[in-house]
């Protein structure tokens, strides 16, 4: 059946929701969208009409407002709310709506072979609503099938409960998280260890009743017992001070027998956490790095994981002890004197109510002093990282005034939270002395009439300041709960994150792989609507080296990246010896893999350590034989402690050159089937480059190789060239192939060519 057949069809079944598909996913392709009754009322329009819709915030004046877009049948409607308005456009099959990108808006235009319309506009926020709404309209109008591009997998970019879109690729929504599922949360985190739970649980138990009982001692016994001639007890003071003594005695070794399990079950709990995320950051893709400031991860490894630890070494325990603690001391004071320990208490719920309603401003707080320290963190990140570019251009003033503004919005937002907690506790706290005196305005009262003892009298004062104290407690640590629970809330975020490389569920594995890498119409692109590689194909045969040439920004290092699966092909596929990458074992293809990349990183350790690093097994004769090979051999003997001469983060130190040739011995002791080298020799000397040349050839023998070279000529002895230019494959062949052809590549070799001659370096 052809598309105009098909797209006919459906239309005489009444319209596109017929398509069973379409009207199982309709739901899901824009869930924060939902179309006002009475704009689709002055349209005619009935909501089960629509077929697909779309809500713009900005109008044809560039103002912040509303406007919608629905599709009917063949029609495109344009609404508007104030003032109302409603535009239709008539749709061919052949139309196309496509995304048009200006420097500071977005539009929808409608595209009929040369001419282009606008429909409507839209701020840098609705990138991905748009191109997800253009696809599937035209999709629509050619009638074809929506499947795969209605996926939930593919749609679900937006909070199903809030509507708001989704940050980042972790897939979960910071405004609706549940703090009362995080604290739940990190308690399970607890659950390994059950018997230092029941321990310290034990003991928190014992100390809070000896906390209880000693008011009631030193207060009703000792005056109403001890002190008074008609009572049984009289005179048995040293009795009394015996027990009080003991008590304390034994509540103060409980304590602290309680405190150091305490401290060792918190490191523990924390420490599994911190692990846990770091693990997690080891499984998220590249991408997700990519997007997020350094200092905002390493707060959440290091700052979030310290509150936390303070939260479960101070707050749960004391959370726990004065619980129990109000709870004992509630029932003892309701036995001794109910009518007088109802108003005492009376304050308690509306303290209660008061932190149940200011504890979510101090929630919002402490997101925002996180995102500035962050912030901060990454500012002094990238100077310290950045400090011979700053030395080298006298920017010392400029980082000054850059980090400047960024301590004063951490400073401003810092000072918001300590005005308001010291606005509202002291006023909690005054509620509470309020409370207090009751107890001495009615109590004073009642030992005059007779009717209560100086004993009760001093026992019910104890036990206020026991019920007072702990709220008070509570009103100093509601901001360093709230603080943990922000904490806690980002570490679970980074561990429940979704890496958007998945793993197939069944891995495969190439027993023996030759090499051969096959591109079928791949598309990618980092930011919707804005493609970098655009239907690219070819195959790459076993053992071949092939260089890859485009002037900058073509799309070269995005190429060799989805070769190593470091991101995913947006459509077509990319397959090893025919079989989709998809579908293999992350682990295996990523050692078959080798980089030699321009920006060469060094762990911190020795040099043998970072050339073992891709293969940890190796002995140390693997490890000489391959800096043999990279042709390092020779300066590393040349160190202190040779192989075992320790070298800084990112290898200070060590010149260009070094670090490049350290980089190529851990390449070739992986001994990878397919080979990545971009711009590998671009940072080194002319005199550098040549032996690094020598090694790569050597390394490249035998091996399918992808090669990005900043020099033109040092590919002219490759099997074939591609030439990418604007994200398009357009020219692929042999250097003297396409040379001939006197296109982009020939454009490319005689810039370069006619530059080094001005140097004084042309080359035959």
């Amino acid at each position: 059946m052809s598309k105009r057949k098909k797209f006919r069809g459906l239309r005489k079944n009444g319209d596109f929701l017929k398509n069973k598909i379409y009207k199982e996913q309709k739901e899901k392709l824009l869930p924060m969208d939902r179309l006002p009754p009475e704009l689709l009322e002055a349209a005619g329009i009935c909501s089960e009409e629509a077929q697909i819709f779309l809500k713009t915030d900005l109008t044809d004046d560039f103002l912040f407002g509303e406007v919608w877009l629905l599709i009917k049948d063949h029609t495109l409607y344009k609404l508007q709310q104030n003032p109302h308005s409603v535009e239709t456009f008539n749709l061919m099959e052949d139309d196309e709506l496509v995304v048009e990108i200006a420097a500071t808006t977005l539009a929808v235009a409608l595209k009929r072979g040369d001419d282009i319309q606008i429909i409507c506009r839209g701020s840098n926020a609705m990138n991905k609503k748009f191109g997800k709404f253009t696809d599937t309209a035209t999709k629509l109008l050619r009638g074809e099938d929506l499947s795969e591009h209605l996926s939930v997998e593919k749609q679900e970019d937006c909070c199903p409960n809030c509507g708001r879109p989704y940050r980042d690729d972790t897939h979960i929504c910071p405004h609706c998280v549940n703090k009362a599922h995080i604290f739940r949360r990190l308690l399970s985190y607890a659950g390994r260890y059950r018997k230092y739970i029941v321990f310290i649980l034990a003991f928190i138990i014992i100390t809070a009743v000896f906390e209880v009982v000693l008011p009631y001692l030193q207060g009703t016994v000792f005056f109403d017992e001890v002190l008074n001639r008609e009572s049984p007890h009289y005179g048995k003071v040293f009795l009394l001070i015996g027990s009080l003594v003991l008590l304390q005695l034994l509540s103060t070794c409980f304590t602290i027998i309680y405190g150091r399990k305490n401290s060792h079950f918190a490191n523990e709990v924390v420490y599994n956490m911190r692990t846990d995320v770091f693990s997690s950051m080891q499984r998220l893709s590249i991408k997700y790095f990519t997007d997020k400031e350094t200092g905002a991860l390493m707060t959440r490894v290091n700052s979030d994981a310290e509150e936390v630890q303070w939260f479960m070494l101070d707050g749960i325990p004391f959370l726990i002890v004065n619980f129990l603690k109000l709870t004992g001391v509630a029932a003892v004071m309701i036995a001794m004197k109910p009518q007088l320990s109802v108003l005492i208490l009376l304050p308690v719920p509306f303290i209660i109510l008061f932190f149940r309603r200011y504890l979510p401003k101090f929630d919002r707080l402490y997101s925002k002093s996180f995102r500035y320290r962050s912030s901060m963190t990454s500012r002094m990140n990238d100077s310290f990282t950045g400090v011979r570019v700053v030395k080298a251009f006298g920017k010392e003033q400029m980082e000054n005034a850059s980090f400047s503004k960024t301590s004063r919005a951490f400073g401003d937002i810092q000072a918001d939270i300590h005005i308001k907690s010291g606005t509202v506790f002291p006023i909690v706290s005054l509620v509470m002395w309020l409370g207090s005196l009751i107890i001495y305005v009615l109590g004073g009262k009642l030992i005059i009439d007779g009717k209560m003892g100086f004993g009760q009298l001093t026992s019910l004062v104890g036990y206020v300041g026991m019920i007072y104290g702990p709220l008070e407690w509570l009103t100093n640590t509601v901001q360093q709960f709230a603080s943990a629970m922000n904490s806690a809330n980002r570490i679970f975020e980074i561990i429940d994150a979704h890496s958007v490389i998945k793993e197939a569920q069944v891995p495969k594995t190439i027993e023996h792989f030759k090499g051969r890498v096959t591109f079928e119409n791949v598309n990618f692109s980092y930011l919707p609507n804005r493609p970098v590689l655009k239907n690219i194909s070819f195959e790459a045969a076993p053992g071949e080296h092939i260089g890859i040439v485009g002037p900058s920004g073509a799309g070269k290092s995005t190429l060799i990246n989805l070769i190593a699966r470091l991101y995913d092909t947006e459509s077509g596929n990319i397959y090893f010896d025919g079989v989709n990458i998809k579908e293999l074992s992350l682990k295996w293809l990523h050692e078959q893999v080798g980089t030699v990349l321009q920006d060469t990183y060094l762990f911190m350790g020795t040099v043998f350590d970072n050339i073992a690093y891709t293969k940890p097994s190796a002995t140390r004769e693997e490890v000489i034989n391959a800096a043999k090979m990279a042709d390092a051999h020779d300066f590393i003997m040349k160190m202190d402690d040779g192989y075992d001469t320790w070298i800084g983060t990112g290898g200070k130190g060590l010149s260009g050159g070094e670090r490049q040739r350290i980089s190529l011995a851990r390449a070739i002791l992986k001994n990878p089937k397919i080979l990545i080298l971009d711009e590998a020799t671009s940072a080194v000397d002319t005199q550098t480059e040549l032996h690094i040349q020598k090694a790569l050839e050597l390394l490249s023998r035998g091996r399918t190789t992808f090669n990005i070279a900043h020099r033109l000529s040092t590919l002219r002895n490759a099997d074939r060239l591609v030439v990418i230019e604007n994200g398009n494959l357009v020219e692929m062949g042999t250097h003297a192939e396409i040379y001939a052809l006197e296109g982009v590549y020939y454009r490319l070799y005689q810039i370069q060519k006619d530059a080094l001659k001005m140097r004084g370096l042309e080359e035959g």
